[in-house]
């Protein structure tokens, strides 16, 4: 299956999200950026709140794209197995884990002006465009975890089946779409796949108030 945009992939999550959390109020958390305006698409369906979790991958060396590892808001690192495998020592760790926790800290005061959301005792969706190995969205569910909310569930419009597994084993639930073998990137399965850019999620996490110009 491919997906038209995100919009459209939110919209089909949404469908399958509904019946069981359409009248929970639930906290829906995008991992920037791609994910937010599906995260506002999600939370006007089920009648919720749209808001981040902030958590930043850890490139392999020589190979950006490729997430080794992730790092969240607290500083909590999460290092897949395959990472030695890439060249990647402590050293190399370290200081990736200090430059992308900066741009977390970046982040947060831009997007929300250094609010952060309350999960504790509520259903929370953690919402990504795609999972490839997955350590982002980990990353962001160990994070939440110990904040203790009611129901902890992941929600993507597709990832490799071996990602999935592992996911599935920090979260209440996962929620996929398509979970294809023959996985190479998350954008392959996107017909629309644009960059969002920072002014995009601002104007999404901080709308207007109701009947301002």
């Amino acid at each position: 299956m491919q997906f038209n945009d995100r919009e459209h992939a939110a919209r089909m999550l949404a469908a399958r999200l509904v019946p069981a959390y359409g009248t929970r109020r639930p906290l829906v958390l995008a991992i920037p950026r791609g994910a937010v305006p599906m995260a506002r698409i999600l939370a006007d369906a089920l009648g919720g709140d749209c808001d981040v979790v902030l958590v930043r991958k850890l490139g392999a060396p020589l190979q950006p794209e490729l997430a080794i590892g992730a790092v969240d808001e607290a500083g909590r690192v999460f290092v897949n197995d395959f990472a030695r495998q890439t060249g990647a020592d402590d050293a190399y760790l370290a200081e990736q884990t200090k430059r992308e926790l900066a741009r977390i800290r970046e982040r947060r005061q831009r997007y929300t002006g250094g609010r952060r959301p309350d999960v504790a005792g509520r259903t929370v969706i953690v919402v990504d465009d795609g999972l490839a190995t997955g350590a982002t969205m980990i990353a962001a569910l160990s994070a939440l975890r110990p904040q203790r909310p009611a129901r902890l569930v992941c929600a993507v419009p597709v990832a490799p089946p071996d990602t999935l597994a592992t996911v599935s084993r920090y979260a209440d639930e996962v929620v996929c779409l398509e979970a294809p073998p023959a996985f190479q990137a998350v954008g392959q399965f996107y017909r629309d796949f644009p960059q969002v850019d920072d002014d995009e999620v601002v104007a999404i996490l901080n709308p207007p108030p109701p009947g301002a110009r």
